[in-house]
């Protein structure tokens, strides 16, 4: 946490200091010698980091001839010894271990996790020759690496990932014993097969979790961190303050888009919370807020702020790596139902200000006729409009024009905007830290707090142009967003210092060190539990395809769903909610990813049920993250209660009800996907996003029981349904009229030879089940055919071997490699008495427009906005 804060969280009668230090960056503080080396260790990481991101190892061994390159897996290694020994020194054992020194069996500890990491990059090339057959060195230092990896996750993460990773581990060795119930049952696997495969290679520990974390996840969490250590926190939330201050509810409003734009480079909702809930939640209390409903809004909003594109907790380049999408699709994939729940929370607030009659901030003097200020707010935009243009068409034609320029023509816009920005900032005074106990009379203007930080946003654009316009890696864009974030903490203040004509230009970069140094050392050791919780989730994803153990869950939530669909969602939801109980971000979705996608993806195709892999994901997400602010464990509910002096379980509950429009919005893009722009035109994904934001707005009205004024129950109900009509028409158009029309299989050629180029063809599948060869099994696919041509051809391209015999489509084995090979070998038996045929093809069918639904929709809006107008006593906004 950044140390702006702590003078806030010493009047708020809090140490949130310490809070933070326990559960995100190591709660000891050692003093002398052992503290220097924690820092040094976590300085040295940081550059670790920058530097295999950057070319300077290329460079380097062009120029000396020696290979200082570190390849993925190298990365990985070297990246786990600094989590693993930073974990042992940063974190004591026990509750009762000294928090002031390191205890000698601590540094034993360190020099174990570290050597176990560079055991495998020491001896790489004799480990190479001798793939699956451990020595004894090998299993020795294998035991020592999972058991430190063990030790490291229960210091910085607790028992909650501990116990998870363990139950895996043992059903690895146990799983094969005859008093294990039948239906889980697996093969085993010897200590030395094990070991190999959690540890000496890259299918467990060091698998792609790890990987992103390396590559991927350090350079942002590090870019948050020089971003916060430089100022960029404060100035968000004195920017949220001055701009929705005024309204009712103002400073809930506030504490909501403050955790909005920290949630643009936070990897954590705890951090997030303690962050900018030491400012906002006091006030929030000191406008009419009980501390419960404080700490409430502050939990909701930071949970969603890991919902929040780019960085979503750091969990996005995961999404990208583990469902195929690019990362620049996924933001856009993730960006909507972000906006939308954001912007049904402040909804929600304000609905609870209308309730309790609060009133907002006073706000400054206005100054200029209105004219003058509408013209002002035109003027601002256009050059927003401008700004936007020329970085994206001009920068776009050079890029054309002149392709060696590009760089050096950004860097070089990127000076000039930053010292004109610096320029304008160093005109008013720098923003202080305000007690918020202290009485707040009139609130800053807009104006006046945004020119003070507006070149914190450059780093931000230069990311986001860097993954969406220049199309670079997500590791690369980051870097260069770092590169130029640690540019702006070494100048900003020598530089305002000279513009101000205040002289001490030493002092003015001596600060700038001081905060790179922070913001270094702040960024290592806030990974430290993102690095050993990737490092244990690579237990779990090392275990489920060692054992197939997803299939196993699978079939017992298919046994308890009945085969119904929205029961297995919901039990998904559910377990998903159990499973991210305790964890952080990361580790969160790669358990919830691991164990739950591939049941919706199962289970659904055998109901007819096919959505893109994406939605699944961003569906277990999205409720693993819930599990933040949900009892008995909610840990960001426990750290906003820290906060409110408000009781946590009552926070957290509070917390989930607001949080209940989340949790609706994955059942409603896994049915309706074009709320994640998936296949949506510019003007149709307008069009959605207003009428998603109505909609959700009136659930947030329906589950408030308040939308003009107090809602009776037939107007919750009434709301309930025009929301969901608005969400989901295709639901009733259903009803009406079939999506689809069922053509015989032995059709199928012939379909596969009219569609057009790239079109995709739904099928039903039929045949012995795998494992129970007397039951018939079915499921739904939908196979991209590529090429106009033959359809054999095609379908053959496509991976489904088809031939027609005795008036059945058969459809043989796929062969290894291709698309179907898995999913059809674990599911049907193609060697039965019974051939695997195409049962059905299911071509789209002619129906109306399924938005003909929204008018009796509306209709019905109406009719409850006449009931609710006739008694509203206040404004509803």
């Amino acid at each position: 946490m950044a140390d702006n804060t702590s003078a806030e969280s010493k009047k708020a009668g809090v140490d949130v200091d310490m809070m933070v230090a326990e559960v995100e960056s190591g709660a000891r503080n050692a003093a002398g010698l052992a503290g220097k080396i924690i820092l040094a260790l976590a300085f040295v990481w940081a550059l670790f980091q920058i530097y295999i991101a950057s070319n300077i190892p290329f460079a380097l061994t062009s120029l000396t001839g020696i290979n200082v390159v570190f390849n993925n897996q190298e990365a990985r290694q070297v990246h786990l010894a600094f989590a693993l020994a930073l974990s042992m020194l940063a974190y004591p054992l026990f509750k009762t271990s000294p928090r002031d020194r390191v205890p000698l069996y601590d540094w034993g500890l360190a020099i174990l996790g570290a050597a176990s990491c560079l055991y495998l990059l020491w001896f790489k090339e004799d480990i190479a020759g001798r793939a699956g057959l451990p020595t004894t060195a090998d299993l020795v230092f294998s035991s020592i690496g999972m058991l430190s990896l063990g030790i490291a996750v229960y210091r910085a993460l607790g028992l909650p990932l501990v116990i998870v990773a363990s139950v895996f581990v043992f059903y690895v060795f146990f799983g094969h014993l005859s008093w294990m119930p039948d239906a889980i049952q697996w093969k085993g696997a010897s200590f030395g097969k094990a070991m190999w495969h959690f540890w000496m290679q890259t299918e467990g520990v060091f698998g792609v979790a790890l990987g992103v974390s390396a590559s991927m996840i350090f350079l942002f969490v590090l870019f948050g961190s020089l971003l916060e250590k430089a100022g960029a926190g404060n100035y968000f939330i004195k920017l949220a303050f001055a701009l929705l201050g005024h309204f009712r509810g103002g400073p809930a409003k506030a504490a909501v888009m403050a955790s909005a734009l920290s949630g643009l480079y936070s990897g954590s909702s705890i951090a997030n919370v303690v962050t900018t809930g030491t400012f906002t939640i006091p006030l929030m209390k000191r406008t009419g807020f009980k501390p419960e409903k404080a700490g409430a809004v502050e939990v909701a909003s930071s949970t969603n702020g890991q919902l929040t594109p780019p960085v979503m907790g750091a969990a996005a380049f995961l999404i990208s790596e583990f469902t195929g999408v690019s990362y620049p699709d996924l933001i856009k994939h993730a960006f909507l139902p972000a906006i939308i729940s954001y912007i049904a929370l402040v909804y929600i607030v304000h609905l609870e200000a209308l309730k309790l009659g609060l009133k907002g901030l006073e706000r400054p003097p206005v100054v200029g006729t209105l004219a003058q200020r509408l013209a002002g707010v035109l003027f601002g935009f256009i050059v927003m409009m401008v700004l936007a243009g020329v970085v994206y068409y001009g920068l776009g034609w050079i890029k054309v024009a002149f392709p060696g320029m590009t760089f050096w023509t950004a860097t070089l816009l990127f000076l000039v905007a930053y010292l004109v920005l610096i320029a304008r900032a160093a005109r008013h005074p720098d923003l202080e830290q305000d007690d918020p106990n202290a009485p707040m009379d009139v609130l800053p203007r807009p104006r006046d707090v945004a020119v003070t930080g507006l070149y914190f946003i450059l780093p931000i654009v230069i990311l986001i142009w860097c993954i969406l316009i220049e199309r670079l890696s997500p590791t690369l864009s980051a870097y260069w967003a770092t590169v130029s974030m640690i540019f702006i903490v070494f100048t900003q203040k020598p530089l305002k210092r000279m513009l101000r004509g205040e002289g001490g230009h030493g002092e003015g970069f001596r600060e700038g060190w001081n905060d790179f140094f922070d913001g270094m050392i702040a960024g290592s050791r806030n990974m430290i539990g993102i690095g050993v919780a990737t490092g244990a989730a690579g237990v779990i994803v090392g275990t489920v395809s060692l054992t197939g153990a997803h299939q196993v869950v699978g079939e017992f939530v298919e046994f308890l769903s009945g085969g119904n669909l929205i029961a297995m969602l919901l039990l998904v939801a559910v377990m998903s909610l159990i499973l991210g109980m305790g964890l952080p971000t990361t580790a969160n979705y790669i358990v919830v990813s691991s164990l739950m996608a591939p049941v919706i993806v199962s289970v659904g195709a055998s109901t007819g049920l096919i959505v893109p892999l994406v939605a699944v994901h961003l569906f277990v997400f999205y409720f693993g993250i819930l599990a933040d602010d949900t009892p008995p464990v909610g840990l960001a509910a426990f750290a906003a209660a820290a906060i409110s002096g408000g009781d946590p379980i009552r926070t957290g509950v509070q917390g989930f009800t607001y949080d209940i429009r989340t949790a609706l919005l994955p059942f409603l893009f896994i049915f309706n996907t074009e709320l994640l722009l998936i296949d949506v035109t510019v003007y149709k994904a307008v069009f959605i996003f207003i009428v998603a934001v109505i909609a959700m707005m009136l659930f947030a009205a329906a589950t408030q029981g308040y939308f003009l004024t107090r809602s009776r129950l037939w107007e919750t109900l009434a709301l309930l349904l025009v929301a969901f009509t608005l969400f989901r028409p295709g639901f009733w158009l259903d009803y009406v009229q079939p999506p689809y029309i069922d053509r015989p299989g032995t059709e199928v050629v012939d379909i596969a030879a009219e569609l057009p180029e790239n079109a995709s063809l739904r099928m039903v599948i039929s045949g012995p089940d795998f494992d129970n060869p007397d039951e018939i099994v079915e499921r739904t696919i939908l196979a991209e055919l590529g090429a106009a041509g033959d359809g054999l051809m095609r379908l053959d391209q496509a991976g489904l071997p088809v031939r027609i015999e005795d008036g059945v489509a058969v459809l043989d084995e796929p062969f290894a490699g291709t698309r179907f090979f898995t999913d059809f070998t674990d599911t049907f038996d193609f060697y039965g008495d019974e051939p695997v045929q195409v049962k059905l093809v299911q071509t789209a069918a002619e129906r109306m427009p399924k938005e003909v639904f929204y008018i009796p929709a509306v209709l019905l809006l109406g009719v409850i906005v006449l009931f609710q107008r006739r008694r509203q006593t206040v404004p509803a906004f």
